[in-house]
């Protein structure tokens, strides 16, 4: 062990600081040499705020000297909350007054107050900044009019990179004004210098058709293309399998085997079958896509998958975690040809309990690609066409449909958390443009797989977990006592009251909370609480169980071509069960590569889950342009201190802001998630209905702004529209109003177009537009 380990173990076992003195003991340093490394080391130790040292030069962990390292998010209004790398309390707040110089991502040093000054979260002061976030940044380049035009700078697209930093004329790469660029901080503003950057890569003008998308994908640092030694290794695979490629693998071929998918998806990795047996249980067949047989383990197609963790659907796009000449070809399990798979086939009695089942390696053939759309119909029975072009295939799908309302029933018999909020599919043109906003339904199709891939998981879980061996867990703990009882405390309104034992709660309790309120008019506030209530799921090593599914065991098993974990737990089937390799060297080196992978995996499933959302947001405000001055109704998403969030029944969400709610003064009641006027008592909740008028929509930020409809207008002898600015060493989200009471004036001092983008309000308000087929803007969705 070196001196810096040495030095950490002691220091960590020891509950009070130590002097130099103290460590140069318990080290047992001799000579002068030795006691300069040691004063050399502990200075290097402080600096990574691996260590800390009080007032009186003693040495300590930042917990016992009450400091905390993390990473900073700073909100648009300047303040910031810092995430703790040891996880030892809770987000720290920072006041703005705290965060000069400090940007979001950078990694800092604080000292936590021995007591939160209000709230939830604790507070902290600054102490340093250690290390700088990611220097690399998406946004538009800008070239001013006039006697600057040689000194263009970038505007970023994220508003938390609150300084514009200004690009040398060699460091343009030659982007012009109005391109999208991808760029790295060379320099931050100091107080007296402004922030410098240079150009990496153009992206496109932003004008041009799924540059926004794109911006979007670079703004993540999510990689687009695959690495010339990946496309070799993806080119080298033959279309067909090969005779050899059988030894050892269980026929299937002729099993009907299908697969059931939606209309437009590509890359089929799980196929079903379903059968009675004599005995009067069911064997549910459900295989998977040997990814693991063509991405062999650190290969440059595997380090490609490891790096980017997921494939990520965005709306106008797939980036795949694969190749789509794999993706979509050999890996993919099209129908009437020959694939390679994993399969998990279970014997599944009437209370849906698995009483046998086996792992194995196969080949298929599947009889039909089916689609959600066509089995609902067949299993619902609403189109003769549909039932006599599957003829062959109807008992099968009687069957299926049958075993899946039996594990669906167990399901909710252990308690199993069912939540079930619309989805919206946005649909652009060829101009990458939204033309329209679809609700996606969950039917018995939906339902039917989503059964038997849980089943799947379950299985594979509870066969690994069994032995003892290292794996790859999907987990979702249970959620934090002090979020419960402020969730408790909240239902308490209408009437739910929970006889608790201990600290914990099991998740039938929560299933029975949402099945007291279902159909009632507090069901949508509820169940937005309760979601938020609980903890995200991700991956680990260790089997916690997964709370929200109320089961013991589960894992990512069904989906290998589009997520890294799954291709993982293939792998150790095949090491463990396939070849029955469980050996101390093999137990050994997982145990040692699987925690790094599982963190890293969360954190990819992460970055993608945020683009989704963001390129959603984007095209959704897009979308609302259009619809500027129309009246719809809706159902308040979210309440704050500075407005209320009202969802669409397309899932189109905008901010009612609390100084356009002029009919009162409201004060927001956080306990309660709610607003209530002062003086006529008006209560805003999450799960109420209003309606509302979109009144303005901001493309760049993703926002629709609306107004409750009915609210007067506010009263001013002046008008001045209020416009964010940024400045150098300033934060975004400062207001600056046009005092001389003129026009606002654009880049190079011309009048701003006041109309341009707004759109016109319609008079008629029966001639406006539906959102999508079935549902127009009036029409009031059951939450």
């Amino acid at each position: 062990m070196d001196l810096r380990e040495r030095i950490l173990e002691i220091i960590k076992a020891d509950e009070r600081p130590l002097s130099i003195d103290q460590l140069t003991t318990k080290l047992e340093l001799s000579d002068t040499a030795e006691f300069k490394e040691l004063i050399k080391t502990l200075n290097v130790l402080e600096d990574e705020a691996l260590i800390a040292r009080t007032r009186s030069n003693k040495y300590g962990t930042l917990q016992n000297i009450g400091q905390v390292a993390g990473k900073i998010s700073v909100h648009q209004r300047g303040f910031g909350f810092v995430s703790p790398e040891d996880g030892s309390v809770g987000d720290i707040f920072l006041p703005a007054n705290e965060l000069e110089n400090v940007y979001n991502g950078d990694r800092v040093l604080v000292k936590v107050f021995a007591e939160s000054r209000g709230g939830d979260r604790r507070e902290g002061k600054l102490l340093k900044i250690l290390s700088r976030g990611p220097a690399d940044f998406v946004g538009t380049f800008i070239v001013p009019k006039g006697r600057l035009e040689s000194l263009a700078y970038i505007e970023p697209d994220d508003t938390k990179l609150s300084f514009l930093p200004v690009v040398a004329p060699e460091e343009t790469l030659g982007a012009v004004d109005g391109h999208k660029v991808l760029a790295r901080i060379t320099k931050y503003p100091d107080g007296r210098f402004a922030g410098t950057a240079k150009v990496l890569q153009i992206i496109g003008h932003k004008n041009d058709p799924g540059v926004d998308i794109l911006s979007i994908v670079y703004k993540h640092g999510i990689n687009t293309e695959f690495s010339k030694e990946a496309i070799a290794e993806a080119n080298a695979v033959p279309d067909e399998i090969d005779e050899k490629d059988l030894v050892g693998r269980v026929d299937l071929r002729k099993e009907t085997i299908v697969t059931i998918d939606g209309a437009d998806a590509k890359d089929l990795d799980d196929a079903v079958h379903v059968k009675r047996l004599s005995n009067g249980n069911y064997e549910l067949g459900v295989h998977i896509a040997d990814v693991s047989h063509y991405v062999k383990e650190n290969s440059a197609l595997d380090e490609e998958a490891l790096e980017r963790g997921t494939s990520v659907y965005l709306v106008d796009r797939v980036i795949p975690m694969i190749p789509h000449r794999l993706s979509n070809g050999i890996c993919s399990l099209n129908p009437h040809v020959d694939r390679l798979t994993l399969s998990c086939v279970m014997e599944i009695d009437g209370n849906g309990t698995v009483v046998n089942h086996e792992i194995f390696q196969s080949v298929i053939k599947t009889v039909e690609r089916m689609t959600y759309t066509d089995v609902r119909k067949i299993v619902e029975r609403e189109d003769e066409e549909v039932i006599e072009r599957y003829k062959d295939l109807v008992d099968n799908f009687d069957e299926m449909a049958a075993l899946a309302a039996i594990l669906r029933e167990r399901r909710s018999r252990r308690g199993a958390i069912n939540f079930d909020f619309p989805e919206a599919k946005v649909v652009v043109n060829e101009e990458g443009k939204t033309s329209d906003i679809l609700l996606r339904e969950r039917s018995v199709a939906e339902k039917l797989i989503e059964e038997f891939m849980l089943a799947a998981n379950e299985t594979v879980a509870e066969h690994v977990q069994r032995q003892e061996l290292p794996f790859m867990y999907r987990i979702h703990d249970e959620p934090k006592t002090e979020r419960l009882d402020t969730f408790f405390q909240f239902i308490a309104n209408f009437g739910i009251n929970i006889e608790r034992k201990g600290e914990s709660v099991a998740p039938k309790t929560l299933q029975k909370i949402l099945d007291a309120v279902e159909g009632e008019p507090e069901e949508a506030v509820v169940s937005t609480v309760m979601l938020r209530s609980l903890q995200q799921a991700k991956y680990d090593v260790e089997p916690i169980g997964h709370f929200g599914l109320s089961t013991d065991y589960y894992t990512h098993f069904t989906s290998p071509i589009r997520r890294y974990p799954d291709l993982m737990v293939h792998r150790l089937l095949r090491q463990y069960v396939i070849f029955g390799d469980k050996s101390e060297s093999t137990r050994a080196r997982y145990a040692e590569t699987l925690p790094e992978i599982a963190d890293h995996a969360s954190k990819r499933e992460r970055r993608a889950v945020d683009a989704e959302r963001e390129t959603n947001a984007l095209k959704k405000a897009e979308y609302m342009e259009q619809h500027i001055g129309d009246t719809f109704e809706g159902v308040v998403s979210g309440v704050t201190n500075f407005g209320m969030f009202v969802e669409l029944p397309n899932t189109i969400e905008g901010l009612v802001h609390i100084q356009a709610m002029t009919d009162d003064f409201y004060r927001y009641d956080e306990a309660n998630y709610q607003l209530i006027g002062e003086r006529t008592k008006q209560q805003f909740r999450i799960g109420d209905t209003v309606e509302i008028k979109v009144t303005g929509v901001n493309i760049d930020e993703k926002t629709i702004d609306f107004v409750v409809v009915g609210m007067p207008e506010r009263e001013n002898k002046r008008r001045f529209e209020s416009k964010t600015i940024r400045s150098s060493g300033g934060r975004p989200g400062q207001k600056r109003d046009d005092k001389d009471g003129k026009k606002p004036r654009g880049r190079g001092g011309k009048p701003k177009d006041q109309s341009k983008g707004r759109g016109f309000a319609k008079k008629d308000a029966k001639d406006k537009p539906p959102f999508h087929k079935g549902v127009s803007g009036k029409k009031k969705k059951k939450r």
